[in-house]
Formats: structure tokens, C-alpha cells, sequence
């Protein structure tokens, strides 16, 4: 995984958008992305081709048709390194602040 490219994939707001629209309905084809985006065809073309060389989106062919499919596992790699790392310490000291304000 590039976290690079993750992380520019992630950082334009109409990419995010085109994440949670495929979130919500997974395998769409550009002519149905694009209607809830307020741009052009190939504007929303050059997002998915980020979102595509990032490894957040694939696609398949079906007939005419390009379906769009969201990848989540770029995103889970990047919450185990950036995140995750950052949790465990923070819910340890609130199980021990628990454990301490109880008398345990």
C-alpha cells in the first residue's frame, strides 16, 4: 500500500463523497455517481481514476457498463498504522482511570 496516495485520495472532499456514495450503493456506474455530484462526466472520471490508482476503487466491465465497487482495505490499513496505534493507549488509561475510580 502507497499511504501517499491513499492520503491525497482521501484529502479531496468529492472523493470522499464518491467513497460514501459507493458506501451506500456499491457497484454504480459513473452515469449513476454522477447524479449526485454537481459536476461533469469526465471531472468525476478523473476523481475515480485517483480513487482507482489509490486501490479505493475497482471496477468491472458488464456488458457497456463500468461498475464502480469501493475497496476498504486501503482505508483499514492506513486506521491499523495511523489510528488504531493511538486507541489502545487511550482506552488503556480509561480502563485504568475505570479501575481506580471504582477501587478495584
Amino acid at each position: 500500500m502507497d499511504a501517499d496516495d491513499v492520503f491525497k485520495a482521501l484529502s479531496d472532499p468529492t472523493r470522499r463523497k464518491l467513497l460514501d456514495l459507493l458506501y451506500e450503493k456499491n457497484g454504480q456506474t459513473l452515469g449513476e455517481l454522477c447524479a449526485n455530484l454537481d459536476m461533469a462526466r469526465q471531472s468525476a472520471t478523473q476523481h475515480l481514476g485517483i480513487l482507482e490508482a489509490a486501490n479505493l476503487v475497482s471496477t468491472v466491465k458488464r456488458g457497456r457498463e463500468k461498475l464502480h465497487f469501493i475497496n476498504p482495505v486501503p482505508i483499514h490499513e492506513v486506521y491499523e498504522r495511523w489510528v488504531r496505534k493511538f486507541e489502545i493507549q487511550r482506552l488503556s488509561l480509561l480502563h485504568d482511570l475505570k479501575k481506580e475510580l471504582e477501587g478495584e
